[in-house]
This record gives structure tokens, sequence and C-alpha cells, in this order.
């Protein structure tokens, strides 16, 4: 027999809801209720436990994304399965298919080595800061940059602290003797040997980072990998990326060729000289590198985080190898699996149609504003009226607002956010922040309970009450 699901909803949501149900053409049997709310997200778990019939019908029950309740205390006192389903009901089905495939994405195959730049600038615990942060967004190795004739006297320092935190570290460094002591310090890889410095490997046992000897001599390259191939040595292979204009599509055909000329070596692949070098959001760029590194099998990505604008690269790309790893693994498109990349547009950004706007506007018989968008602009709309508009100060004269100054400036954040969602074609939900994917740290959250009310309406309480 098909799964029965029954779906929790509110009065303004139910056919909304049910038109969903019945246009998706569900592998799964149905029933829809009303909890007796007007609006879903309103309902509570108290709610639910006194208004849910006994004995439930139905092999799970979904209540709605915003709905604020306990789903393991629900599942326990009526035995069944509770689940929270997406925000938007125009998202169901795509959380009952493609969308919700079971992807685990936990899952990645590249690591992250997240330079700590000018290292030799900082003291140890300003590296320690910065690794752990690194450690924390994702990065499995953190590698100490040195700069060029500067003295690192706490170099031994640095790297022993780190591996005492058991953190893995690489020292980078353009002088054999600094990246000699970092490997006697014991340093898990050495950036960058070269047919010329292959000495500095044989005598620490740190994995060494393999580069041209001259900049795009990839004959070079293959000579020092096969001297260690020959000596039973580990190594990565970096046949270094060039920034745009400068040689970018000759390097990646570098990578490729190493690939196809040894298909079983370690690749390491160098984004900054894309993302720190481009001036473009570093969230697109960061998942076609991953993409490219994922489609040629390098599993070691080095990146570096200075400029202002890519002060999210240790998410981004932790994001991206965990998408691209899911994709692969599924023989499917990197899309549908997470939405964190996509940090100024939404994939579907206009859930409701001005239509179907307009018919929940027509059901409202209160005064409590509401605001959504569509194609079409921003919405606002109570039982006195709905109106629509494109820039919101536009709305003012419309809302009746001049004498309570808590109210405006509550509708003044909110009415900006729509504005700034609507022209960017993001995801708008009224009272919630906007998305901005990995760009940016979400609010925490919990949903087992309602939000507190807030300072707008304490001081409109305070008001009436004075």
């Amino acid at each position: 027999m098909a799964e029965s699901i029954l779906f929790l909803t509110g009065h303004l949501a139910h056919p909304r809801l049910e038109a969903v149900l019945e246009g998706m053409k569900a592998s799964f049997a149905w029933k829809v209720l009303d909890i007796g709310v007007k609006v879903a997200a309103l309902m509570t778990e108290e709610i639910i436990v006194r208004r849910l019939p006994e004995p439930v019908e139905a092999d799970k029950i979904m209540l709605p994304g915003r709905c604020r309740a306990d789903l393991d205390r629900l599942s326990e006192r009526f035995g069944v399965p509770f689940l929270r389903g997406p925000d938007e009901l125009k998202d169901i089905p795509g959380y009952f298919g493609r969308a919700r495939k079971a992807s685990d994405m936990t899952k990645y195959d590249i690591k992250i080595f997240a330079e700590i730049v000018d290292a030799s600038a900082l003291t140890i615990e300003a590296i320690l800061t910065r690794a752990g942060d690194y450690v924390s967004k994702g990065a499995n190795v953190i590698d100490l940059g040195c700069l060029p004739d500067t003295p690192f006297p706490h170099l031994e320092d640095a790297v022993q602290t780190l591996k005492a935190k058991d953190y893995k570290v690489s020292v980078d460094s353009a002088d054999p003797q600094e990246l000699l002591r970092g490997g006697s310090a014991g340093a898990d890889f050495l950036l960058s040997l070269n047919e010329d410095t292959l000495h500095v490997a044989d005598q620490v046992a740190s994995t060494a980072v393999l580069i041209p000897k001259d900049h795009g001599d990839l004959a070079s390259l293959y000579r020092a990998m096969d001297a260690l191939d020959a000596k039973g040595r580990a190594y990565l292979a970096d046949p270094v990326l060039d920034p745009i204009n400068f040689g970018f599509m000759e390097s990646l055909e570098r990578y490729a060729r190493v690939r196809r000329d040894r298909p079983n070596a370690e690749i390491l692949l160098g984004t900054g000289n894309l993302t720190e070098l481009t001036d473009a959001d570093t969230t697109g760029i960061t998942a076609v590198l991953l993409g490219i590194a994922s489609e040629l099998q390098i599993r070691n990505v080095l990146l570096v985080q200075v400029s202002p604008h890519t002060r999210r690269t240790v998410e981004e790309h932790d994001l991206a190898r965990r998408i691209m790893y899911a994709s692969r693994a599924d023989h499917d498109l990197p899309k549908d699996y997470a939405s964190g990349l996509l940090a100024l547009h939404s994939r579907r950004p206009f859930p409701q149609s001005p239509e179907e706007i307009a018919e929940s506007a027509a059901q409202v018989r209160d005064k409590n504003f509401r605001i959504e968008i569509a194609e079409d602009g921003i919405h606002i709309y109570n039982r006195n009226g709905h109106h629509i508009a494109q820039d919101v100060f536009e709305l003012y004269p419309k809302l009746d607002i001049e004498k309570d100054g808590a109210h405006a400036f509550y509708l003044g954040v909110e009415l900006a956010k729509a504005e700034i969602a609507w022209r960017l074609a993001k995801r708008y939900a009224q009272d919630e922040p906007l998305d901005w994917g990995v760009a940016a740290d979400a609010p925490a959250e919990d949903r087992t309970r309602l939000k507190e009310a807030g300072h707008t309406l304490i001081a409109k309480k305070k008001q009436k009450a004075s």
C-alpha cells in the first residue's frame, strides 16, 4: 500500500496546499487537515496536541516549514513520525522529488589547504586563532605562508603548536632552508619543491608539493615526480593555475594534461589566482573551479583569503566540494543539492504569483499587514486594502501609520528587505532574515519555539499601556 501523509495547515493556506498536492501527482496518499489557525506558521506544538484527532490515520505527519514545534516530542506523543516540510507550499514537489534525494552532503573527497598569508609577521597566538577559524569552517590543512627575504624565527614553534592541536600543517616558502626547518619541525606538507630542491624531501618525512622548475615547464615537473616515484615517496603535483588573461586557459590545459599523462597522481589546485585576482563574486568562481577539480579527480585545493571580497572563501570551497562530490556520485548535475552558493539570487525567487497573493489578500479580515513579493513587485495587504509597488516609498501614504512610530519603523525595515529581495530576485518571508547563503552567517534559529516579541511590538504595547 502507498504511504499516507497527513499535512497540517491553516485556513489561508488550505486551498493552495490541496492544489499543490493534487498537481504534483504524488506517489503517496495524502490528506490535508486545517488545524484551526488562520496562518499556518502560527501553528504551535500546544495547538497540535489539543486539536489533532486521535488515533492518527496516517504513516507520517508533515508540518509547515516555519511551524515552531519539537518534532521528536510530537512523534513520541502521537506515535507517528512528524516531518518539517519546506517553508513555501510551492516547494513541496521539490521536497519529495529530485531535491530530496538522499544525498549525503557530509561527504567530500577534496582536502582544503587554507593559507595563513604572511604567517611570519604574526604571533603564535594570532596564527593559532586564524587556524582555529579556518578549521571550524572546513579547512583540512593549515598552510603557513612565508614571506620572501623575511625572517620567520618562530616557524618551528608555529608548526609544533598547530600540530599539538592535531591540525595538519603545511609550510609554503620559496626558501629551501625554510622548508627544511618546517619539515624538521613536523610539517605534513611542504609547498613547493621542484627538481632542483628535491634534496629537501630526502631529509624530512613531509609530503612534497611539486611545481615546475620554470613556469609552465611540465617536463621538469614530470622529472621531479619520477624521482619521488622511484623512491616510493608520496607527493602532490601542482602545475600552477594562472590568472585570467595571463595564461589561465593554458594553465587549465596543463592540469588536464597531467591527469591524462599521470592518471594516478595526486594533484593540488591553487584557486587564489582566480578568486583573489578577479573582481567578481567568488561563489561562482569557486563552484566552477571545484567542478573542474571534481572532473579531473584533483583531491587537494589551496586557497587564500586576503582581499575583502574573498572573506568567505573557506566556506565557499567547503560547500562547493560537497556539492560536486554528491553530483558526481549521483551522475547528476550540480543543482538542487544546496543553495548556499546562490548568495545574490534564488533559483525560484517568487513562490506566489500576483494572482495567488491577491486571492490570499481577499481572505484577510484583520488589520495586521502581510508582506509578500512577486514578479510584479512588493505586495502589502490587510483588511483595509492591498497595495503593490516597486519602490516601497510609494506605499507609505497608503498605510495610515503616521501616528504609530513603532509600527512604521517595523514596516519600514520589512519593506526595505522585501524590496532588496525583489530587486535581486531572492526569496522573501516576512519576519525572517534574507538568506545570503555562505556569504553571511545565518542567525541562530530554534524552530521548536515561537520567536520572542520584537522591540517594536514591545514598544507598541508599552505605548498602549501608558
